[in-house]
This record gives structure tokens, sequence and C-alpha cells, in this order.
């Protein structure tokens, strides 16, 4: 592998600019967001207690639930990847890499209403697995997940260095440590709460910036500047480096050999995402209600990001290469540079200038920040509860808890800042990590959908799948390697096929090993247990109508029953929403994978001029409606809050007052809730 600092063209912009975006832009949504805790706690009551810094108190409405799931999945590797797959392989490499990694969100809506419907106390979804199947089961699956975290938090300073590094020329070992300090700040301060209203500060800069990029390729550049200027530099560019494998060459086509590859690639490297416990982390923070539609709309959502801006940016650097205002004209990308998704920067400068590398470095900083704060707050819940609070302390209070989470918050940004670091000199590339982690933990999904969909599934059967597939798909991943490349290296390990084989047999292999496994031992799980045995945390406050009330006090007594009441009543809701993600989630799958792209494929079509104006057509209005949902939906739905703190700020109120803050203690085994009238209330025993 090429040394990590090969570039061949001098950084458009200073180290300064690195600098102070890294920090300055930090601080600022440090302070921001750390501003907006504050005002909350003053003015509405939001304590961060326990079940506040991990769980919001399940309050979380359907906009904001969309715009976090798109912020958990625009990782840094969404753009400058997805970038990579359009100048390599034309129309066919956006496409697919949305396709291929969409399907997941769609069909994690199920399963997130299944944890809501059956856990509803959960702050973790490894809480569920240990109740279910004991310690064994439990620390392998939050190794798993574990193992997922570390991996995206590297892959995230991985490929946001690379891209300051080659933007900027500052140094990629001190980006690492500089990009997760304002995360920290901002996350300390407000828990889940703080990264999902940063989530959706992040995903509409990332939309501004899609939208203007669009416009600026396809309208107004002076060297593209229409959808048939484009189309005629893409038939250029294919004559003077066909693409192999594609139909005739060319870029604008969808019968793409490697671009086919690409999908299959993402519907198993994509999958592993289902491991990572922010997932369910968001997913548990969500009002029941908006479980449903927030999961299918942000999906729906997300599919925009890579779709639309590979296919201006990844178009843009196929067409433009061969032209003078390319950065590394006369010369095309070397392979570090394409590998660490260098297209995108580059494609940029050509079409803007120092505009254009100021956008992408804008964009990479709020993919890597507000991805690296979802998984921060997911790994802090994931060793507070299922490691510290599970085996080192298990009779931690809710704030004992809270305290060991601050350590662990600060400590894991420390150490993923130190890996990416290891893994720049390595030589290591974003593309190599976001396409091989599947093979090493799919696996898991099927069992782990399993535990709160199958009441049928055996412990053994829950403990030796995951190993059992994962061994298979690393298998597979070297065995094809070796056969198709004679070697087995970073670079045989990295093509399509070996991917493909890995990522889809370590998929795969559990469907079949799952049910067989069981059958040796069938049990039957009572999903009541989940209810029973999990608890809330006992620090929690309780609320009603904004005012913090003695938990002695009747308007409690009334709250909390009507709570009770509540609970009992959102199942069969549940149900029907889980019968409607079920039957959305599959048929927009099938429309993505097989509908939409099969039929191109097949028929080997070289778009025309004007079926490609058609094609840009529609990547404007896909973006406007995705935009607009992102925007202005979380503003809607949160507006009477808004103007509530606006109210009282202006009043020059002390904040809310009310009774005294009671804490839930005991044994731990009272519960509470906040004012938002959802969960249980009931006095429980359990396990954390």
């Amino acid at each position: 592998m090429p040394e990590y600092n090969e570039f061949q063209v001098s950084p458009p912009l200073s180290q300064g600019v690195g600098y102070g975006v890294a920090i300055g832009v930090g601080a600022i949504f440090a302070i921001g967001m750390s501003l907006t805790s504050w005002l909350l706690s003053k003015y509405r009551n939001e304590v961060q207690d326990s079940e506040m810094f991990m769980t919001a108190k399940h309050s979380v409405k359907t906009g904001l639930t969309a715009s976090a799931v798109v912020s958990s999945w625009t990782i840094a590797t969404t753009l400058l990847t997805s970038t990579t797959y359009g100048y390599r392989y034309g129309v066919s490499g956006p496409f697919w890499y949305a396709a291929g990694a969409s399907v997941q969100i769609l069909l994690f809506s199920v399963a997130a209403i299944e944890l809501k419907r059956k856990a509803p106390n959960a702050q973790t979804f490894l809480q569920v697995v240990k109740v279910r199947y004991g310690s064994a089961v439990h620390l392998l699956y939050t190794t798993y997940s574990g193992v997922y975290q570390i991996i995206t938090t590297v892959n995230l300073l991985v490929g946001g260095s690379a891209v300051f590094a080659s933007v900027t020329g500052v140094n990629r070992d001190a980006i690492c440590y500089l990009l997760p300090v304002g995360v920290v700040a901002y996350t300390l301060m407000g828990g889940i709460k703080a990264t999902i209203i940063t989530d959706w500060v992040h995903t509409v800069i990332i939309y501004i910036i899609m939208l203007l990029s669009l416009f600026v390729f396809y309208t107004s550049s002076s060297i593209a500047g229409s959808p048939t200027k484009v189309w005629e530099l893409l038939r250029e560019a294919a004559s003077l480096h066909p693409v192999a494998g594609n139909a005739d060459g060319q870029y604008l086509t969808m019968r793409s050999e490697q671009g086919g590859y690409v999908g299959l690639v993402f519907i198993g490297a994509g999958f592993a995402a289902c491991v990572d416990s922010q997932l369910f982390q968001k997913a548990i923070a969500c009002d029941p209600r908006a479980t449903s539609t927030g999961y299918i709309v942000g999906g729906l959502c997300w599919f925009t990001v890579p779709f639309v801006l590979a296919s201006t940016y990844g178009l843009a650097a196929a067409a433009l290469e061969h032209l003078p205002s390319w950065p590394t004209y006369p010369h095309p990308m070397n392979d570090y540079e394409v590998a660490s998704g260098l297209a995108m920067p580059y494609a940029a400068h050509a079409l803007m200038g120092a505009g254009g590398s100021v956008a992408v470095l804008l964009m990479i900083f709020m993919a890597v920040t507000s991805a690296m704060s979802s998984e921060t707050v997911a790994t802090t819940a994931l060793v507070s509860y299922n490691v510290y609070k599970a085996y080192i302390h298990p009779s931690a209070t809710g704030q004992e808890v809270l305290r060991f989470s601050h350590f662990i918050t600060v400590g894991f940004a420390v150490f993923c800042s130190s890996i990416a670091v290891a893994f720049n000199h390595g030589g290591f590339s974003v593309e190599f990590l976001i396409t091989a982690i599947g093979i090493f933990v799919d696996a898991a999904i099927v069992p782990m959908a399993c535990t709160i969909m199958w009441k049928r599934q055996s412990r053994l059967a829950a403990f030796a799948v995951p190993l059992l597939g994962s061994l298979a798909g690393l298998i597979a991943w070297f065995l094809t390697a070796w056969t198709h490349h004679g070697v087995i290296s970073i670079t045989s390990l990295s093509q399509n096929l070996p991917l493909v084989a890995g990522n889809i047999v370590a998929l795969g292999s559990p469907l079949v090993l799952t049910p067989l496994i069981t059958a040796l031992r069938v049990e039957c799980f009572d999903w009541q247990v989940f209810r029973d045995e999990i608890r809330r945390g006992d620090d929690e406050v309780v609320t009603v109508d904004g005012q913090v009330v003695s938990i002695t006090s009747p308007q409690a007594a009334a709250a909390l029953a009507e709570m009770v009441r509540q609970e009992e009543e959102n199942d069969l809701p549940l149900r029907r929403a889980r019968n409607r993600s079920l039957f959305l989630a599959g048929f927009i799958t099938v429309a993505l994978v097989i509908l939409w792209p099969i039929p191109m494929y097949a028929s080997s079509y070289v778009f025309s001029t004007g079926f490609f104006a058609g094609w840009v057509a529609f990547l404007f209005i896909w973006a406007f409606l995705a935009a607009g949902i992102i925007l202005f939906l979380p503003i809607w739905e949160g507006r009477e809050a808004v103007v509530q703190v606006v109210k009282r700020v202006f009043q020059h109120g002390d904040g809310v007052r009310g009774g005294q803050v009671v804490m839930l203690a005991g044994d731990g085994g009272s519960d509470g809730e906040m004012s938002a009238g959802r969960g249980s209330a009931k006095d429980e025993k359990g396990v954390a």
C-alpha cells in the first residue's frame, strides 16, 4: 500500500482553514448545543437524569427521528465512497450504493417497533438479550456491537482526516484527536437529546450543500452547466477510458457488472449497522407513535444523500478528469487518492474552486461529528448498562451510572482517535473498512432480530449462530480472494467479488443455521418477562404539565396512573404500525433493488440525452422533497416547545417552577416517567 500522505496536488486551502473548521466549528456546536440543553433544563425542566441522558424519555417525534436516522447513516464514507463508485462505474454506482444501503433502515423499522412494544422500559437493546439468554449470549452480542461501533467511529476519523489533509494540508493525526472534542462537550452536557438535535442541524447543512452542488453542476457551471453538456462529457470520458463491465464501456448505463456487485456488497455491509446499538438507541428514544413513520421517512430521505451527491460529484469526477480544470491534470487520480474518496473534494474544487473545497470540508465535518456523537452515546450506554451495571456494580444507582457514563464518553473518543491514527499509518482506506465490516458482524443480525421477533429461538442458536456465520463469511472472503486473485492481501480482499462472497455468506448463513440449531432444543419465551425485569432508572424525576412535582403528591399519582393506562393501550397501535412498516419496507425494498434497476440492467440500455435529462430532473425532485421534510418537519412538530421556551426567556422568569425534584430512590425497584405520558410507572424489580 502507498504511504498515507501520497497526494498528487498541493492542498487548495491553508492549514488555518482546516484547524479553524475542526476547532472553531466544533466549538460553535459545543456551545450551541450546551446552551440548548441548558435552556431545556431551565425552562422545560428536562433534568439530566440517567433516563434523559440515555433515552430522552422515549419522547423524540417523527421529524427528529427521521433526521437522526439520516444522520446516523450519513458517515464520511457515505459521501466519499458513494462518490468513488460514481466516478468508477457511472450512474449505476450511486444508485446501487443508495439502494443497497437504504433497505436496512426500512426493514429495521419493524425491529424498532417490536422493541418498543415488548420492552418499553429498555435503555439498550442488549439488556433485552441478557434478560432472555443470560450472560454468555449477552457478552457475545455486546462484543459484536462494541467491535462494530469502534470500527465505525475509527472509519469516520480515518475518512475525515484524509479529506482534511488533502484539502488543507493539516496533520491527519492531529485532526483525529481534534474532531471529537466538540462532540464530547455537547454529549456530556445534553446526552442523546443533544445528539439528536445536533443530528438535525448537521443534516440540514449537508442537504443545503447537496442542493447547491446539484444546481452548480447541472445548471450554472461554466465547465458543465446542463444535463446535455454533462452527457457529452461522460460520453467523451468513456471513449478515453471505457468502463470495464459496463454496456459499451459507457458511464451512462445501469448495465454495470461492478455496479451490481456494489449493490450486493452494501446489502451485506449495510446490514452490519443493525448490530450497532446506536440504531437501537435512536429507536428507544422515539415516541412509540413516531417509530414507524420516522424510520420509513428517514430511510427514503437518506437514499437521496448518496444517490444525489454521488450523481453530482462522482459523475463530475468522471466527466472532468480529462479536462485542464481537474486538480491532477494531466494525470488521473492515483489508486490511493481514489481509495481515500478524494474524487469528491477534487470534483468540488474543479467545479467551484476554493468555495467547493470549503463546502466539502463542512459536509465531511458534519458527517463525521454527527455520526460520531451517535456512536459515542450508544457506546456510553452499552458500557454503562451492559458492562458496568450488569457485571461490575449491579447495585449502582442511576446517578452512579450517569457519572460513570461521563468517563466512558471521554475515554471512547480518545481510544478511537488513537486507533484511527494507527489505521492512517497502516494504509487502511475508508472504502476497505466500510465494505469489509459486514463480514465480521453480519452473522449476528438474524439471531438479534429473532431475540425480539421469534419466541422459539433457543439460547444455543443465539450463541452459536453468530460465531459459525462469521467464520463462514471469513472463509468465503479469503477463499474467493485466493481463487480469483492468487494472493490474500488488502488489495485482493478489497475487490468486489470477495467482498460480495464474504458479506452475503455472513448475512445469509444464519437464515439456515438459526432454525436448524433451534430445532435441537426449541424454547418458548414469554415476552412479559421483558416488562417485568427491565426497569427504568431509579434517579428519574416526575413532572406534570412541565412542573416538577413530589412523587408523593396527588398530581404525581394521577400522572403515573395515566402512564400505566397509556402503556397498556400502546400495544394495538404498535401492532398496526409494525404491520404497516413490514408492508412498506417490503414494497420499497423490492422496488429499489428489483423493479427499478433490474429491467434497466437486463436491457443494457445506454442513456440518451433526453433520458439523462429526465434522470437529472428526478434527482432534483427527490433532493428537494427530502430536504424539505428534514428541514421543516422537526420545526413544525417542535413549534410548541420552541414558543414556550422563547416566551419564558423573554418573560424574564426563573425557569419552570414546581415542586421539589424527587429521585425515584429506594432499592432500585421504583420507576417514574416524565410528563410525556408514555411508558410504565409500575413498581418493578429487575435487572439493568
